[in-house]
């Protein structure tokens, strides 16, 4: 399966609650975030500026995300996409909207990311 992707230009944060955790105005105060509540954490992933000090954060993700709409009963996106990465050794993080997939890899390896990607025969492009 060959995709086009989308490389996104903000540098991205992913942040741990406690469950329980109100949802905090600044995981909002953005145009692209994404929230995830499980009985275990509440966790964010938004614009590593918005994140305050005093919050457990991973810093420096970058996004690529693939150009959609994809249907529900398209199968192997994400093993098309995180297969080459893996055996390049190349970490991601996934999250998913209704209309598509993110993959992240962090700000270091974005260029081996794409190379990657690109040999695996995906499109990739940065955002203008």
């Amino acid at each position: 399966m060959k995709l086009s992707l989308l490389v996104l230009d903000e540098t991205l944060a992913i942040c741990s609650l406690k469950r329980d955790s109100p949802l905090p105005d600044w995981a909002t105060s953005s145009d692209f975030y994404s929230i995830t509540r499980t009985y275990d954490e509440l966790s964010i992933v938004c614009p590593q500026d918005k994140v305050p000090a005093g919050v457990d954060i991973n810093k420096n993700w970058r996004c690529l995300k693939v150009q959609g709409p994809l249907g529900f009963s398209i199968t192997g996106i994400l093993a098309s996409l995180s297969m080459p990465l893996a055996s390049e050794g190349v970490s991601i993080f996934v999250f998913s909207s209704y209309d598509t997939d993110h993959i992240m890899v962090k700000q270091y390896e974005l260029d081996k990311a794409v190379e990657v990607l690109q040999k695996a025969g995906h499109t990739v492009q940065y955002q203008k």
